[in-house]
């Protein structure tokens, strides 16, 4: 049967799995929004739901003024002895660091910190009950590697001292490590080339976990570097982890871009999955060898169900939908869904979303090119800028704009990028009436229009995908968010009725 990548769109990177009986469990990397690595769970590898995020406490999850692209890098979910355990570093407060859960839909753990620096830690279990963790390291010399100790993963100390383990095959950046025991053997997969367009996966293989480890001959194993993006919608392929069916298939994990026009790609690292067999010799052959596409053969039986990825929200719950995320850690009482029944009450507070800091917003991931996103606030008051933005980070984002100036109402666009911020003319809005505001979004562009709630919308503004890229960016490791603001004299409210986002799935839209 038949399948599509990416089987979690939009900015979902570097995907680590486990799975237990029938059940396969994801997570991703989060960075600076909160809560931090979103947690799905699938029964056949391409239907995907998200079910909780691991940290969700700031006494986990620390995010105060960390900088773009800081907080919450590349995690690991492991289960071991009854129990799911998720490493992952926080660049910004902490360092490494692990949780654990006895129930994979409750909650985590505090942290436990292990002193090993580096970033992308994992956790591999011998059959003697040797806990060993890895991650990026530097030896003596300066030189990139792979970095390995022992742990008590009771306490996170490190029971021996760090030693490197394998410098990869000569690609930069050799990160993303997992080991594994197979065959009778230990396997040590990582990520190298970097999470750019020469990103890819190598394998090696040791009789001991602490090597000499023997590098894969057809490394690198899943790569799509010498592919042009002319001939391949995907690029950037890497940082992977592997899993077996229990039906004996196997597949790998791995994130990768879609690029909106030529070396440019402004929604994010996305999760794919493909299949993979092993050779007569033990090595993984991921996909039969051929490039990864957008539709794929599975290596078995799947679900006939299509993932959805529309949102509809009319805020009749008193908790939020696992799709929203803040940014850093949220002012909890600038936001409340049981002020006014059916709406979403948002409060201004000291920051804006140009800040390093926590500003009022509430954002979904752009998870497809071809989008329509909508939403309808109440009239609102004098002292306040509210409405919905195209946000990536604090120096690149695309607001819509409702505010009362010399007591009118009126919308506008405001587009920010790096130190140039330009506004659009003003449009006059009717006093009394909700305002209904909204993103048509296509692969080079966004439009923005606004109107009153039943009447047609006028189109605002315009700004195309580009200055929204990662490419045009000094450093991203994220994706666009299309979300709800309020900024402006604080504590002042802003009460959003409803917002929906409509995307063409089945297109890879």
């Amino acid at each position: 049967m038949k399948y599509q990548n990416p089987v979690i769109p939009g900015f979902y990177p570097d995907p680590s799995i486990c799975r237990v009986g029938d059940d396969y469990y994801l997570v991703n990397s989060s960075f600076e929004f909160f809560p931090g690595v979103p947690l799905f769970h699938s029964r056949d590898m391409v239907y995907w739901e998200q079910i909780a995020y691991v940290l969700t406490r700031d006494n986990q999850l620390n995010l105060h003024r960390c900088k773009t692209s800081g907080g919450i890098y590349a995690p690991t979910l492991r289960y071991h002895g009854g129990r799911f355990y998720m490493i992952t570093t926080n660049v910004s407060h902490g360092g490494n660091f692990y949780v654990w859960t006895d129930h994979i839909r409750g909650e985590w753990s505090d942290p436990v910190y292990v002193k090993q620096g580096g970033i992308d830690p994992s956790l591999f279990w011998d059959e003697d009950g040797t806990v060993y963790f890895h991650s990026t390291y530097s030896d003596e010399a300066g030189r990139a590697c792979i970095g390995q100790c022992t742990i008590d993963v009771e306490t996170g100390e490190m029971l021996t001292s760090t030693r490197p383990i394998w410098y990869g095959t000569g690609g930069k950046c050799p990160e993303g490590p997992h080991m594994y025991r197979l065959f009778g053997k230990y396997y040590l997969m990582i990520a190298e080339g970097g999470t750019e367009y020469g990103h890819m996966e190598t394998i090696a293989r040791s009789e001991s976990p602490w090597g000499p480890f023997e590098s894969c001959p057809h490394n690198p194993i899943l790569t799509h570097r010498d592919i042009s993006p002319r001939h391949s919608e995907f690029q950037a392929l890497g940082h992977a982890d592997i899993t077996e069916g229990p039906n004996g298939k196997w597949w790998i994990v791995f994130h990768a871009i879609r690029p909106s026009q030529h070396m440019l790609h402004h929604i994010g690292r996305e999760t794919m999955v493909a299949p993979v067999e092993w050779d007569e010799n033990n090595w993984p052959v991921v996909n039969g060898g051929k490039p990864i596409t957008s539709v794929m053969e599975a290596p078995g039986e799947i679900s006939v169900r299509n993932n959805d990825f529309s949102h509809e929200d009319n805020f009749l719950e008193d908790k939020l939908s696992l799709y929203w995320s803040f940014i850093r850690n949220p002012i909890r009482k600038n936001y409340s869904l049981t002020e006014k029944t059916g709406s979403l009450r948002m409060s201004a507070g000291e920051a804006t979303l140009d800040d390093i800091a926590s500003p009022t917003f509430l954002g979904l991931r752009q998870q497809h090119f071809n989008v329509v996103a909508e939403t309808v606030l109440e009239p609102i008051p004098e002292g306040v800028e509210a409405g919905i933005t195209v946000f990536h980070t604090n120096d690149h984002h695309y607001d819509l704009i409702v505010t009362r100036r010399e007591g009118r109402t009126v919308v506008f666009l405001r587009k920010h990028v790096c130190d140039m911020v330009t506004e659009t003319d003003r449009v006059l809005l009717s006093e009394c009436r909700a305002i209904r505001l909204q993103i048509r979004a296509s692969r080079l562009s966004y439009e923005f229009r606004a109107g009153m709630e039943g009447a047609k919308l006028v189109s605002v503004g315009t700004g195309c995908t580009q200055p929204l890229s990662t490419e045009c960016m000094v450093c991203s490791f994220t994706g666009c968010f299309i979300g709800l603001f309020v900024q402006g004299t604080p504590e002042t409210k802003v009460f959003f009725d409803r917002f929906s986002y409509h995307s063409n799935t089945m297109a890879g839209q």
